[in-house]
């Protein structure tokens, strides 16, 4: 295993202040809605808006200042990498899809990186960015290969465990297998009876087919991961205990329901914890997940 138990636990005490100790709670508004006990933590108070900042901010600390860096990214991974490189004084460069959200285009501008925009999805942006480092001589940061990404996200779990709760389940977007990956690895030893459950939108199942040994022939109906990162599949077999998948409509009403009962604003993706806690049968009495973005 790649990820380090004592990086996990800096990560907690040197990322940036403004990314860690988020909100956590049992709101029971919400637990009455999904008829269970759910601990929530909020990852979308931060001024990125996403949990993306911790794992960035804590990959920042090993890079050597003025060096560029080049990523590829739809956008909260983009703008945490931009805010990293303005706090430790690299530039930063993006490549994204022409498909990506305007807004989050804007937003990566505004904090200062160069966003390059290019036609194709994600892949293709993610082999431009490849190709455009190797040639200019900058660092390629891939956002779920680098165990420091991973274990930045980590520090989530870190705090969540101070809540003193047992918890049955711990329910989290899946996405490109950093945020997951990262907390199990913290969960699986100081919280072992804890069943790790990944949540794949069903329009994008790739990194679940991977997981249970297959590959993903069909489309992928979102922008998402189509092509899975080796060392993310690795790590995702070693610690997570089940997959689901989540349809559109589900996604769309755990968000109403975050609205309704936390009033908090989530994008799709960070509304996937409860789209799966909603719709399946999830094992145990206490379930905690992670609210990781509002870039709507």
């Amino acid at each position: 295993m790649d990820l380090d138990l004592e990086n996990i636990a800096r990560a907690a005490k040197i990322i940036d202040p403004v990314f860690r100790d988020s909100p956590q709670y049992v709101d029971e508004q919400l637990c009455a809605e999904l008829d269970r006990r759910i601990l929530v933590k909020v990852e979308t108070t931060n001024p990125l808006r996403s949990f993306k900042g911790r794992g960035a901010d804590f990959l920042a600390t090993s890079l050597t200042a003025a060096h560029p860096v080049v990523c590829a990214s739809a956008g909260n991974f983009g703008q945490a990498l931009a805010y990293a490189g303005r706090t430790h004084g690299f530039p930063v460069e993006v490549f994204a899809s022409a498909q990506a959200i305007p807004a989050k285009i804007t937003r990566m501008r505004s904090l200062g990186a160069t966003v390059h925009q290019i036609e194709g999805d994600f892949t293709g942006a993610k082999d431009t960015a490849r190709r455009h480092a190797e040639r200019t001589g900058a660092i390629f940061i891939e956002d779920g290969k680098d165990p420091a990404i991973s274990e930045g996200a980590g520090s989530i779990a870190v705090e969540l465990l101070t809540a003193g709760l047992a918890l049955d389940a711990a329910v989290l977007p899946v996405g490109d297998g950093a945020l997951i990956t990262g907390m199990a690895r913290w969960l699986k030893e100081h919280s072992p009876s804890t069943k790790i459950i990944g949540v794949c939108a069903q329009g994008a199942p790739v990194l679940a087919h991977a997981w249970a040994g297959r590959t993903h022939t069909g489309p992928v109906d979102t922008i998402a991961v189509r092509v899975p990162v080796p060392e993310a599949v690795t790590r995702l077999k070693a610690l997570v205990d089940d997959i689901v998948l989540v349809d559109d409509d589900a996604i769309r009403r755990a968000a109403d329901t975050a609205l309704h009962t936390l009033g908090l604003v989530l994008e799709p993706a960070g509304a996937a914890g409860l789209a799966a806690i909603a719709a399946h049968d999830i094992p145990g009495e206490t379930i905690a997940t992670v609210l990781t973005g509002s870039n709507v």
